[in-house]
């Protein structure tokens, strides 16, 4: 072998072990975070310039048989939910059958004013951004909590603020705005979504537990202050086989938890993430049009920062503009951010953590998007 070659050779494997190295100090760094909030399992999915430039997934996918969690597991991702829906209501926007500044009443099908304000239309933009003046005080997993001829107690579902005028975050919102997605299409929900949004960006997810692969969900873990310790929460994977045989549109949506009940995985969810990040388009398939994808990412509520289902915030990475969404149910704890100008984003999801916070976000999320921009971006 020529002096040259010999050279070739001594780089290049100093190349690889450099960035083995860095790997397993990457690794070594979000295992630090993890221990620190007792996560049962942490996954991680970095994406820049629309692609995937680190994934890493640590802990475990079930604490029964101590399965190793992967990045392609499915989690119940709770409210990062609510954007697939907000892109499915701006495509018909683009299509010219649904209007933002819509009467809400008149979309779904009954009456839908705040007591105090009875003139004051209630818009689809408003249901979309929380500043409806609506609440979740009668619940929001039946639709005629807030509807005046099914329910006699429906004006508690109104705040005393005028609508448009202040902000409350809202579950009912989503699950109304996922009624009234079947109501316009005639399709059910998530058969829906399914089509115009997962096929097209070739997503193995969805929100009926039914048609999803089974051994690939994550267990969701509840942490007890009390006892120091995570139980299993099943209920988030209920199957709804039963309730869909006598499912009525526009109705029985909630069944679907259009405002919390998507299921994907770390690396789907990124790639998802990365369509609204360079404006509604992944490669050369388009989801939204340009414009729609910054009226959602557009703020309306000056303090809170919330769009249409996705919000502007520069307190997760202090100074930094990063644009997205979390979620939290049944003990699963999800962020999705991304910066659309600089073209990078993050997600992070554990299915269990003792959860506290941080500048409003929980400690284990914004703890490992400020390292993984730290390492990988900054």
């Amino acid at each position: 072998m020529n002096h040259n070659a010999k050279t070739w050779v001594l780089f290049f494997l100093l190349t690889i072990t450099s960035a083995v190295r860095a790997q397993t100090d990457l690794r070594s760094g979000l295992q630090t975070i993890a221990d620190e909030f007792k996560a049962v399992g942490l996954a991680v999915v970095v994406i820049k310039d629309g692609k995937p430039i680190y994934k890493e997934a640590i802990g475990y996918k079930n604490l029964e048989q101590k399965e190793p969690l992967s990045t392609q597991d499915l989690f119940r991702i709770a409210s990062i939910s609510k954007s697939f829906s907000a892109t499915a209501i701006m495509q018909l926007v683009e299509q010219g059958r649904l209007s933002l500044d819509d009467d809400f009443g008149t979309l779904i099908g009954f009456p839908v004013r705040n007591p105090n304000f009875p003139e004051k239309v209630i818009t689809l933009r408003m249901v979309l951004s929380h500043t409806s003046s609506i609440n979740d005080r009668n619940g929001y997993f039946d639709l005629d909590v807030i509807n005046p001829a099914k329910n006699p107690n429906w004006a508690k579902s109104y705040n005393t603020y005028e609508p448009g005028a202040g902000y409350e975050y809202c579950n009912l919102n989503f699950n109304m705005v996922g009624a009234v997605l079947e109501l316009t299409t005639g399709q059910r929900f998530d058969n829906y979504i399914k089509k115009v949004i997962l096929d097209p960006l070739h997503l193995r997810a969805g929100y009926c537990v039914d048609s999803l692969d089974q051994k690939r969900f994550a267990t969701l873990y509840e942490y007890s202050k009390e006892n120091d310790s995570f139980s299993p929460q099943p209920a988030a994977y209920n199957p709804r086989s039963e309730e869909i045989v006598n499912y009525t549109v526009g109705h029985s949506t909630p069944v679907f938890s259009p405002t919390g009940g998507m299921k994907i995985s770390p690396e789907d969810l990124a790639t998802y993430m990365g369509m609204h990040m360079n404006y509604g388009k992944v490669g050369k398939r388009r989801i939204i049009k340009e414009k729609s994808a910054k009226i959602m990412q557009t703020k309306l509520s000056e303090k809170e920062g919330y769009g249409l289902a996705l919000l502007e915030t520069e307190n997760l990475i202090p100074g930094i503009h990063l644009v997205g969404h979390t979620g939290s149910a049944y003990g699963l704890y999800s962020a999705m951010f991304f910066n659309p100008t600089k073209k990078y984003g993050f997600v992070v999801v554990t299915n269990g953590c003792v959860p506290t916070y941080e500048n409003g976000f929980v400690a284990l999320s914004a703890k490992t998007i400020n390292y993984l921009y730290k390492t990988l971006i900054e």
